[in-house]
């Protein structure tokens, strides 16, 4: 009865082979689950020359395998390590051969403070490139504010921390813009309160935006994109106090200045006043030590000038006998000097003619050349004498001409053009003869400037000792003639000298 049973017991349960079983487990996972989201901490991740990457997900009760595909890393988006939180996605499968399960993965994500620590980056580098966190666009510190504006929680230590220092080092009015510094709305009410202490009459000198320390989720209020871009905007400095020493926020990049902690920053704020008076009087005494030392150098170097100087009544005395020997040597050199002046101002004169001597030479200038000159009688003589020869030859070129134009018209019997072309040439030739006949004319004479002198009787006066009737004398001129009366000689041509 038994043997039965244990027949029975075998014929109603399947047997497989080893890799019938792998496969169906195989199946029965892929169809069972197919694509699933794991959360886990990533641990004994290798990378495989081939580009495989070989990891685990584990948790406080469990560890899975996972692979990621040389493939897929390409895509992934993120480089895993070690330790890190992620939310990995793919789908569960079985590896045949060792019938062990996996995940192969093919997606993957950080999860908790890893996806927040990804998106962080993915903003820095963003706000990196676009040149917010550049030296350049710092803005200095005012030395001495008159009021500091803080953006900060109203209760906590924070705010206490920074007006007792403030208080401490050098009293200054504080102005303070509460907000919540975590949790929902506060990256909203952060970036409004710094644009709206921006935008006061009264704006503060310098900003601090502070808050104490936490966790990375805490802090994620200082790592918005408003908050930043409201910090890169101010025109005020700002100082950021986010957090401990050790914590770092994307606005520490984007402020002007970074204080690892609230107290750190209301020092960075406002000078201590005990140094700045230890300041003062050190440089007081500098500029004291220095007045004193230009003043020894100035009175030692006037002292070693005087020094130099001669005695006063020695450069008087001295000048007083050059001013003597001056005034004696002046005194023999003048009458030397007048002396020689009249010396130079007599030799010229010695050296020019006698008036006399002057005169007896312009008389003989003047007189030289009416003895060159030929007399008026004859000079009309020769002009009567070369009219009367003109007039001779006058006659006989016409009546030349007149014969050899008949003895030609009675030869030749001209035509009128020929005729009149005769008669312009001797017309030509007749004109010719009485220009010449009138430039030997007296009148032509007459009409250059000369006078022809005759006495009531029509002769010529040639000389100017004539004495005609009554001294009576007719001028003729080119134009007319006028009557004169001689006066008394003047001058003979002997008495000029000419």
């Amino acid at each position: 009865m038994m043997e039965s049973d244990a027949a029975s017991a075998r014929g109603n349960v399947p047997q497989y082979s080893v890799s019938e079983i792998s496969g169906a487990i195989k199946r029965t996972l892929e169809t069972g689950f197919g694509r699933v989201r794991v959360r886990g901490e990533v641990t004994e991740l290798k990378r495989y020359p081939s580009g495989h990457i070989y990891l685990s997900l584990k948790d406080e009760g469990g560890k899975i395998s996972g692979v990621i595909w040389r493939g897929t890393v390409s895509r992934l988006g993120m480089a895993p390590e070690n330790g890190n939180e992620v939310i990995a996605t793919g789908k569960v499968s079985s590896y045949g051969e060792r019938s062990s399960y996996q995940l192969i993965i093919d997606r993957m994500e950080f999860a908790g403070e890893g996806a927040l620590l990804a998106n962080i980056e993915r903003l820095r580098r963003k706000l990196l490139d676009e040149g917010l966190f550049e030296a350049d666009r710092k803005k200095p510190i005012p030395f001495l504010p008159s009021l500091v504006g803080v953006v900060t929680s109203r209760s906590g230590a924070v705010l206490h921390d920074i007006r007792t220092t403030i208080e401490r080092r050098f009293p200054r009015d504080v102005l303070l813009w509460p907000v919540a510094v975590q949790g929902e709305g506060a990256a909203a009410q952060i970036a409004a309160a710094i644009d709206g202490m921006a935008q006061r009459a009264r704006r503060p000198d310098v900003l601090i935006v502070a808050r104490g320390g936490g966790s990375l989720e805490d802090l994620m209020a200082f790592n918005d994109e408003r908050v930043l871009r409201a910090v890169a905007a101010c025109p005020i400095p700002v100082i950021s106090a986010v957090g401990h020493e050790t914590d770092t926020t994307l606005i520490d990049l984007v402020s002007d200045r970074r204080a690892p902690t609230p107290t750190a920053a209301a020092e960075m704020a406002v000078p201590l006043h005990s140094e700045l008076v230890a300041d003062l009087a050190h440089r007081t005494a500098r500029l004291a030590g220095g007045l004193s030392r230009i003043m020894q150098t100035s009175r030692a170097r006037l002292e070693q000038a005087t020094s130099r100087l001669p005695d006063l009544p020695s450069l008087l005395e001295t000048a007083r006998m050059r001013l003597d020997d001056r005034s004696q040597r002046l005194d023999l050199a003048l009458p030397a000097f007048v002396m020689r002046a009249r010396s130079r101002l007599d030799a010229p004169g010695r050296q020019l003619p006698s008036p006399e001597l002057i005169v007896s030479r312009a008389r003989a200038a003047l007189t030289a050349p009416s003895r060159q000159l030929p007399s008026p009688r004859l000079l009309i003589e020769r002009r009567q004498s070369a009219l009367r020869a003109s007039e001779t030859a006058l006659v006989t070129a016409w009546q030349r001409a007149s014969q050899l134009f008949h003895l030609r018209v009675e030869r030749q019997r001209l035509s009128p053009e020929a005729l009149k072309s005769a008669i312009r040439l001797q017309k030509a030739r007749l004109d010719g003869l009485g220009s010449h006949l009138e430039a030997v004319s007296p009148r032509a004479i007459l009409s250059r400037g000369y006078v022809l002198v005759q006495d009531s009787k029509g002769r010529p006066v040639t000389h100017s000792d004539a004495e005609p009737l009554n001294g009576r004398v007719v001028l003729s001129f080119a134009d007319g003639q006028r009557g004169a009366k001689l006066d008394t000689l003047l001058t003979s041509q002997a008495d000029l000298g000419l």
